[in-house]
């Protein structure tokens, strides 16, 4: 779901730049010491998921995991999917510099949205894997709505590759899902204590 370098007007970018740093800066402040680890930990796994990627015009399809970042981590997702993409542009030209802002806020903003949506069903043994698909599938609905705004918002012409963009990531959607459910359920048998949960079965 990247979006490629030189697609973009100015105005989608300078205001996804923005909200992206308005994001790092509120998730740094949060910033606790038991947060690096998990953080760093799941940035990598963002890192190493998302370089399976298939393009799509401007953009791509492949995993993302930002379901389960924003489970774990709640605003932390942002400087861990910052840094994901930064690394990606780097080293093997995903995305790009000038569109990191943008890529940051359309992967970051639904992880964070599904934390505070479902973050509650999380607590209850009985709808932890109902939230955990739940923030899965849903992070890449919403990401895929808010990267078709992003190119909508760019270029009129973008408007059938948006669409095609969220027709695509559909499938996405439901393995997204069962991987988080799968991996929050793990994480709850091992380590549960990275959950934070007040209620642990």
């Amino acid at each position: 779901m990247h979006i490629s370098e030189g697609v973009l007007s100015a105005p989608v970018l300078i205001i996804g730049g923005v909200l992206a740093a308005v994001g790092t800066i509120i998730s740094l402040h949060r910033r606790e010491q038991d947060d690096i680890m998990p953080t760093a930990l799941l940035s990598s796994a963002f890192f190493a998921a998302s370089l399976v990627h298939v393009p799509l015009g401007p953009g791509s399809v492949h995993l993302v995991l930002n379901g389960l970042l924003g489970l774990v981590l709640g605003w932390a997702c942002f400087p861990a999917i910052l840094i994901g993409l930064f690394l990606q542009a780097v080293f093997f030209q995903f995305g790009g510099l000038t569109v990191l802002g943008v890529n940051t806020m359309t992967m970051a903003a639904p992880a964070l949205c599904c934390h505070y949506l479902t973050r509650h069903w999380l607590e209850q043994p009985s709808t932890r894997p109902i939230a955990a698909f739940t923030a899965g599938a849903l992070s890449i609905l919403l990401s895929s709505l808010l990267t078709a705004l992003a190119l909508s918002l760019s270029d009129e012409g973008f408007a059938a590759t948006a669409k095609m963009l969220i027709a695509t990531n559909l499938p996405v959607m439901l393995i997204e899902g069962c991987i988080t459910m799968f991996t929050i359920g793990f994480i709850t048998k091992v380590q549960p204590e990275i959950l934070q949960l007040k209620a642990v079965s």
